[in-house]
């Protein structure tokens, strides 16, 4: 019979909120601020008012950890299901002011009716009736006195029935006498058990990743910089994307601002650019992976709860070198000379726009090579040639699109015991042989979806190279991707269509050119038998009619950078699937030769 890893304890509401002000019970401001509107504050007050269930709560008990002296200290509740709940009823309830997903200190007033027995979310229009209670906290203050409260509400309301009122306002104080059932899971069990669990008893299905419970554990350690250091991650996230948030955060979190993390965010504050916008998870992967040689983030939680991997015991001193060394790794993730490189490296090989990045944990691992190569003291010309051919082989042969976690521990352990450029030039040679490029990678391409690796890859190889869009004589592909130009169908969508082919016929990746608009809308849905069979006689002194060549030289050299074979020039290929075999094989040496010049 399997142990039961878990307990099933009923608390009321107010031993609960007691706990959480004593820390005997740690709510981790997990990814974000409060995010709950105050609507749903006042539908949980509702709920409880009226007797219904409003979910259990999920609690992990820190391991018990050895401290530097051999005691043992009990470690602290998390609560990993329910923060907005119990955060919601620290506000309404107590007063507590809560920190908004755009950074600003708010209170969240829960208003009351007593002769209705409603609940409102305060707005002016309430503060002015008379009839209402306008902050419920007032109840719950430790000098609150009910009977004085009654008497108050009746000079205000003189027609009141109080015994009405007298009932409906117990009835609110004694809220905080309900009953929540807690769910506390067992101080042993492994993150994938824990995630299970929470997945089937969540009423919502909701999984947390195991980066969550990694920023649990920082966030309630206060002992090394935790609490700190969670913000720092979620503020430089946050910055990345809205650096606008800048002066909202420096005005909203003095405590904070006074770190010494905020300095070296400071630069995101004038910084548009989305090429790279990390989540908490990608700076999580990145700054553990590269300063503790592990991939999987299971193991920085049992590092950073102290646990010691040979003796299976959890001691003090692993849990402070490990917020230590996390700590460092973070350091780095934000400087802006190494976030500066990255994507410097990501666009100089031809990654122009945010919308060219489809694996953000093959820019993470391009970042944890960065980091990695500096610390080993590899050139800068050399460790960003290693970065650009890694990345574009993680992304061409969609090395962490599986299991990320796996592939980032295999891929760390092995440059930490073979060293960064012998093993980064062995997987390379290894997973692109010559073979790949005329074999394999034509029969990948055989897609529709344009968001594929192979289209994007074969997109950066045109801008890298500068070659001009689709029979355009001046704007360049890289010029098009920036601003958004049009994918042009070679044999026009309509043709086909009309012919029965469906859509994942007709938008074969093969089938698509970057395009000026107005030679896309001018060839519009012309058989490419007829508008080739023009262009050629536009480059013999005919009507212009498509884009500004007027030189056969031109038009052909036009076509080759384009990867559309010339036999559609002079007519010889008339057959869509001809078409679409010879456009592969072309546009696979395209992307061949883009990565052979990244070296």
């Amino acid at each position: 019979m399997a142990t039961q890893r878990y307990s099933v304890t009923p608390h009321a509401i107010d031993t609960l909120l007691a706990w959480v002000k004593s820390g005997e019970i740690a709510i981790p401001e997990i990814q974000r601020p409060f995010v709950w509107p105050a609507v749903k504050v006042r539908n949980l007050l509702d709920s409880l008012y009226n007797g219904y269930p409003v979910g259990y709560l999920i609690s992990w008990r820190n391991p018990t950890i050895k401290l530097k002296d051999g005691s043992l200290s009990a470690g602290k509740r998390i609560l990993i299901d329910g923060q907005q709940r119990v955060t919601a009823l620290m506000a309404s309830l107590l007063g507590h002011e809560v920190l908004t997903k755009d950074y600003r200190t708010v209170r969240i007033r829960i208003a009351f009716h007593p002769q209705r027995e409603r609940f409102e979310v305060r707005n002016p229009a309430i503060a002015k009736d008379r009839a209402w209670i306008d902050d419920i906290a007032r109840i719950f203050h430790p000098d609150a006195d009910l009977f004085e409260f009654m008497d108050e509400y009746a000079a205000r309301n003189p027609g009141a029935d109080r015994k009405v009122v007298g009932k409906a306002l117990q009835r609110v104080g004694k809220i905080v006498n309900n009953h929540v059932g807690v769910i506390e899971l067992a101080e042993d069990l492994d993150i994938e058990t824990v995630t299970e669990i929470f997945i089937r008893v969540n009423s919502e299905g909701t999984p947390l990743s195991q980066a969550d419970f990694a920023m649990s554990k920082i966030a309630v350690n206060e002992s090394y910089g935790g609490n700190v250091l969670r913000k720092a991650i979620d503020y430089f996230c946050h910055l990345a994307v809205a650096p606008e948030f800048f002066s909202k955060i420096e005005k909203g979190d003095p405590d904070f601002t006074a770190s010494p993390f905020w300095p070296r965010m400071a630069w995101l504050k004038g910084v548009n650019d989305d090429l790279y916008d990390p989540t908490y998870t990608d700076m999580l992967r990145v700054a553990f992976t590269s300063k503790f040689e592990r991939g999987r983030l299971q193991d920085l939680v049992a590092l950073l709860s102290g646990r010691n991997f040979e003796t299976r015991e959890y001691e003090e001193a692993i849990a402070e070198d490990a917020f230590a060394r996390l700590q460092e790794g973070v350091h780095a993730f934000m400087k802006k000379t190494h976030f500066d490189r990255l994507t410097m490296i990501l666009r100089s090989s031809g990654f122009l726009t945010s919308r060219m990045i489809r694996s953000q944990n093959a820019v993470n691992f391009a970042f944890i090579l960065y980091l990695r190569g500096r610390d080993e003291g590899l050139g800068a010309h050399e460790l960003e040639r290693l970065v650009r051919r890694w990345y574009v082989m993680s992304i061409l042969t969609r090395r962490y699109s599986g299991s990320p976690e796996t592939a980032f521990d295999r891929d760390i352990r092995q440059i930490a015991a073979q060293g960064l450029r012998p093993y980064a030039e062995a997987v390379i040679e290894n997973e692109l042989p010559g073979s790949y490029w005329t074999g394999m990678l034509p029969q990948l391409m055989d897609t529709s979806f344009s968001t594929s690796p192979y289209f994007i890859a074969y997109q950066a190889a045109q801008a890298y190279f500068g070659d001009k869009g689709f029979l355009s004589t001046t704007i360049r592909v890289s010029d098009l991707l920036l601003n958004r130009g049009d994918r042009h169908h070679v044999f026009p969508r309509k043709n086909l269509k009309d012919k029965g082919l469906t859509r994942g016929r007709y938008n074969q990746i093969a089938n698509y050119v970057i395009a000026q608009s107005e030679i896309n809308i001018a060839i519009g849905d012309t058989p490419p038998e007829t508008y080739f069979a023009r262009l050629a006689e536009q480059v013999n002194g005919g009507q212009r009619r498509y884009g500004g060549i007027v030189d056969r030289a031109e038009l052909e050299e036009n076509l080759a950078k384009n990867c559309v074979p010339l036999s559609l020039l002079d007519g010889e290929i008339t057959g869509y699937d001809d078409f679409l075999a010879a456009r592969r094989e072309l546009m696979a040496l395209r992307i061949r030769a883009w990565f052979e010049a990244l070296s």
